[in-house]
C-alpha cells in the first residue's frame, strides 16, 4: 500500500494540476483532477486520445461521484451499487453540469467505485474522484508495471506511484447502466 507520504505527495500533485500513474485493478492508470480542464487536456494529449471519447472517473465511495451523475431510477441505482466497490465500470447519465472534457461527445460518464486499496487511498487523500484511464498511448497495450509506464511517458510528464495491481489481467469491464449490457 502507498505510504502516507506518497499519498500526500500524489494528492498535492493532483491539486496542482499534475498527472499521476498509479496501480488499479488490472493495469496502471493515468489520473488527474477531473475538474482541472488544463490537466485533463494535457492527459488526453499525452495519451494521444481524442477528447470526444470521454474518460473514466474512479472514487473511494459512491458519495464522491454521485454529484457527477443523474441516475433516473432506483433500478439503475441498485444495478450499479450491487457491483461496488469493485472492478466494474458503469456508463451512467451525467449530471447537466459535467464538463465535456470528461464526457466527450456523450451525455453519459464512465464511473467506478474502486476496491483497489491504493486507488481508493488516492481518492481519499485527494478528497474526491480522479480521472482513471489506462497508462498507455491510444491503441497500445496498457502498462502493467512502472517501467512500462515510463516507456510511454517521461517522468516530468507523469509522476509514477509504484504498487501492486489488483487481480484482473486487463482493464475493468464496462457496462451500460441503462441496459446492463457489457460494453467492454
Amino acid at each position: 500500500m502507498l505510504s502516507r507520504f506518497r499519498l500526500r505527495l500524489a494528492a498535492t500533485h493532483l491539486r496542482r494540476g499534475g498527472i499521476i500513474a498509479y496501480p488499479t485493478e488490472g493495469v496502471y492508470g493515468l489520473g488527474c483532477n477531473p475538474l482541472d480542464r488544463a490537466a485533463v487536456l494535457r492527459l488526453l494529449a499525452l495519451k494521444e486520445r481524442p477528447s470526444t471519447k470521454g474518460l473514466i472517473l474512479i472514487a473511494a465511495e459512491f458519495d464522491q461521484i454521485e454529484p457527477y451523475l443523474d441516475i433516473p431510477n432506483d433500478i439503475m441505482r441498485g444495478r450499479i451499487l450491487a457491483t461496488w466497490p469493485g472492478p466494474v465500470t458503469w456508463i451512467v447519465p451525467a449530471a447537466g453540469w459535467v464538463p465535456e472534457w470528461l464526457r466527450g461527445e456523450h451525455a453519459t460518464l464512465a464511473v467506478r467505485v474502486t476496491a483497489h486499496r491504493d486507488a481508493e487511498a488516492l481518492c481519499r487523500a485527494f478528497g474526491g474522484p480522479i480521472v482513471s484511464t489506462s497508462a498507455n498511448k491510444s491503441g497500445r497495450q496498457p502498462a502493467r508495471t512502472p517501467i512500462a509506464v515510463r516507456k510511454h511517458f517521461s517522468p516530468p510528464q507523469v509522476l509514477v506511484f509504484p504498487g501492486r495491481l489488483g487481480g484482473l489481467c486487463g482493464p475493468t469491464a464496462i457496462y451500460d447502466a441503462s441496459t446492463g449490457v457489457r460494453i467492454r
